[in-house]
């Protein structure tokens, strides 16, 4: 098993993809590992729509700007934001670090006030605040790939509206990504990186 540095040194995005199956188990553990992420006030908004269906693949494939390469990949995991599951996530998780002493009175009343605001908003402004707790736990499943052998990609190039009507989804449901997954059938170098001293201010 690779230590958390190697993982994050290691990780690349891949683009070409074995036509082995991904084991359920291997798909499961990545779902757990999104499952331990971190988010805000431990709402836990994240949902995933596993797909393994070759027709469906075609159809996430075409509504990602026809990004074929999505198909080839024998898994395709759907990232997504729960906006009803953010918001009561949000109000029982700061009941529960209330509790415990976690959070002081004065930040949950700031965050209360925030979420009575946030209540009002749209999806179209309301998921996008949301994704960043998603995508933490999008890159827990990247990384723990790496343990199996498999390779991701993060796409965020798509149309959300036609993912939604692919399942049937309603405007709870905000699309943050798809990421395919499989065996690897490339081996890509590291891409360039800024240096270090480049990041900070």
């Amino acid at each position: 098993m690779l230590s958390t540095e190697e993982a994050i040194r290691k990780r690349r995005s891949i683009r070409k993809f074995s036509s082995e199956p991904v084991p359920d188990e291997q798909i499961m553990a990545l779902i757990e590992a999104a499952r331990l992420a971190p988010s805000g006030c431990n709402a836990q908004p994240w949902r995933f729509k596993i797909v393994k269906d070759e027709e469906i693949r075609i159809k996430l494939a075409e509504a990602a700007h026809n990004q074929s390469f999505i198909a080839q990949a024998p898994v395709v995991i759907v990232c997504c934001a729960d906006i009803s599951g953010y918001i009561q996530g949000t109000e029982s998780g700061l009941q529960d670090l209330g509790k415990i002493g976690a959070i002081e009175d004065r930040m949950i009343n700031i965050i209360c006030s925030n979420l009575n605001e946030t209540k009002k908003m749209g999806i179209n402004e309301l998921g996008p605040r949301i994704a960043a707790n998603v995508a933490i736990a999008v890159e827990h499943m990247v990384l723990r790939a790496l343990d199996f052998g498999l390779g991701t990609c993060w796409i965020r190039a798509l149309e959300e509206e036609k993912i939604k009507d692919i399942f049937g989804w309603d405007e709870n449901i905000y699309v943050v990504a798809l990421l395919p997954l499989g065996i690897p059938a490339e081996d890509p170098g590291p891409r360039k990186r800024l240096e270090l001293e480049d990041l900070l201010l």
